[in-house]
């Protein structure tokens, strides 16, 4: 099956994934978690589930281990006031979505679909001077090609769903710590 096929499947089952949960774990975690021992785990499948949950379940999965993230910045006290998106699974409207609720911040979509490059490209023009800040330079290379608003009820249900995903870290580990002794 394509991606896109997965996610019009994905996009046929209601967020939360039906009790469905993913964590991410496939290579191990960075952030938060430095752990390059953390393994990734599928939970709360029953048969009436489909595909389309577990691909649901996956998108969300990802977004929450994302979500992650924003502890670090509000340990920090450094405020998230946008988030901005780009590369390749960017130009998916129910990935954009997703992580819109998720993160329960509108999103935009960077034009470029080069990402990680064209980042390190408008890192490279303000390391010579080119511009004076990195926000200059987004502000003048950086175009938004689609803005997604989170929807308030999905917002809602899906800081419910990350408290349980929050647990699911610990859960695990103490799988992993039970299995090696």
């Amino acid at each position: 099956m394509s991606y896109d096929e997965l996610t019009e499947e994905a996009a046929g089952v209601a967020p939360g994934a039906d009790g469905v949960l993913w964590a991410p774990y496939l290579m191990g975690e960075r952030t938060p978690h430095c752990d390059p021992n953390a393994r990734a785990a599928l939970v709360g499948l029953a048969a009436s589930h489909s595909r389309g949950h577990v691909a649901r379940a996956i998108l969300e999965g990802v977004a929450f281990s994302l979500r992650d993230t924003f502890s670090i910045f509000s340990e920090l006290d450094v405020p998230v006031g946008h988030v901005r998106l780009g590369g390749g699974g960017s130009r998916s409207g129910l990935w954009r979505q997703i992580q819109a609720d998720v993160y329960g911040h509108t999103v935009d979509t960077a034009g470029a679909d080069e990402g990680a490059a064209y980042g390190a490209a408008i890192l490279a023009a303000v390391g010579i001077g080119r511009w004076p800040t990195v926000d200059a330079a987004c502000d003048a290379l950086v175009r938004s090609v689609f803005i997604t608003m989170p929807q308030p009820a999905v917002v809602r249900s899906m800081n419910d769903r990350y408290a349980v995903y929050t647990r699911l870290y610990p859960a695990l580990r103490s799988l992993a710590d039970n299995h090696h002794a």
